[in-house]
């Protein structure tokens, strides 16, 4: 029977679920853009997105995706045949590595998998074996949305500086800011990029790039910068439209205020632990149902697994099934294997992502276990039991 009616519940990992006084505060009639409440609104967002990041560096704001973001903040920094190391653990690692390839860039993609984080050996032989320093900057994702991948950023800051490696470090968080624990000033992070709809819980249209003062250095001794990309009048802007390079994405940034409002509200270390816990509820259901040895997690190392998202896997078509029985049956969206395998590979089919990132609480993450557990029933799908009661007891903790 279908009992998919009343709201839905989409658990991709972005869009995140929206707050509803997130809409409402977009729910706004268009304000006179010339007048000076959208300027200290700006200027507003600017400052606590910083406070998100736990930065006391810049950050421009973009109308863009996270695509725009990667793109933003290659064009600031680099010209053609400048080279750039790539440090992929997932899709969207080398997603930016072909972003960095379409702009003329030198790019050397290392590949640690789809299930590990980057091996902190391996990449200190890379950065011993580039003795001229020609490697002009570090690319990496915090978390890799298509995996669920969590690399040690801090961990990697270090080896740079032992090693007195010069290269800029940039990192990916468009997946993590706002869920994942992330430091950039005390992480001794350059660069930082990310988008508003996954952690931050606001539709899809704003991009940003938060940067050192470091790297600011090496954007003033740019010869050229695409007007649209420069991130210098958008972080410095003299006039308002300069915050967006033109007309502003005005209700977005009421959408936007009112998120970092709540953010800032419950604070950031009460944010990230809540993010930890749902996500070890969800990492004890899956314990549970992998007893049957037919199920089990992307990634094995808990130090190395997403608070953001988590990559299930079923035997093939398993992972389809479940997707479908979930949404067609109780209104429940979850997230495809995105790059996972090739579309054209049947075990494809046998994976799923959680997106358990920004306005979720307890009963949303136990309702989409619930959901998942009544699915491998209704399908005979061979699992373990006790899935929900681990849940529920790593929540009362």
């Amino acid at each position: 029977m279908n009992l998919s009616q009343g709201r839905s519940y989409l658990a991709i990992p972005g869009p995140s679920v929206m707050p509803d006084e997130v809409l409402n505060a977009m729910h706004h009639a268009a304000p006179n853009i010339y007048g000076s409440a959208l300027n200290d609104l700006a200027a507003s967002l600017a400052r606590d997105l910083k406070k998100v990041a736990r930065t006391e560096g810049q950050v421009a704001m973009y109308i863009s995706n996270g695509h725009g973001a990667w793109e933003a903040a290659l064009a600031n920094l680099f010209t053609p045949g400048d080279k750039v190391l790539v440090l992929a653990t997932g899709r969207f690692g080398h997603g930016w590595g072909e972003m960095a390839t379409a702009l003329g860039l030198e790019v050397q993609v290392e590949d640690f998998g789809k299930s590990s984080a980057v091996d902190m050996d391996r990449f200190r032989a890379l950065l011993q074996s580039d003795s001229s320093h020609g490697i002009k900057a570090v690319l990496v994702p915090h978390v890799d949305t298509s995996t669920s991948v969590r690399n040690d950023v801090a961990a990697m800051r270090a080896t740079l500086d032992e090693l007195k490696h010069p290269a800029l470090f940039m990192v990916d968080c468009i997946a993590s800011l706002g869920c994942d624990r992330f430091e950039m000033d005390a992480w001794g992070v350059d660069v930082m990029v990310s988008a508003c709809q996954k952690g931050l819980m606001v539709p899809p249209g704003l991009g940003f790039v938060f940067y050192s003062d470091k790297a600011a250095a090496i954007r003033a001794s740019m010869e050229r910068v695409s007007k649209y990309w420069d991130w210098q009048p958008r972080s410095d802007p003299k006039v308002f439209y300069q915050f967006f390079g033109g007309t502003a994405p005005t209700h977005h940034m009421f959408g936007l205020r009112k998120a970092l409002d709540m953010i800032l509200e419950e604070g950031m270390e009460h944010v990230w632990k809540r993010h930890e816990m749902l996500a070890n509820a969800i990492w004890a259901a899956c314990k549970k149902w992998s007893d049957s040895n037919v199920l089990w997690l992307n990634v094995d190392k808990i130090e190395s697994r997403s608070n953001a998202v988590t990559l299930i896997n079923l035997n093939a078509p398993d992972g389809a099934r479940v997707r479908d029985w979930v949404e067609r049956t109780a209104g429940l969206t979850l997230g495809i294997g995105l790059g996972m395998e090739s579309t054209e590979d049947p075990n494809a089919d046998g994976y799923f992502r959680i997106g358990h990132m920004g306005h979720v609480n307890a009963h949303m993450i136990l309702g989409v276990l619930g959901t998942i557990d009544a699915a491998l029933k209704a399908l005979d799908i061979p699992h373990g039991e006790g899935a929900l009661e681990a849940a529920a007891r790593e929540l009362s903790r």
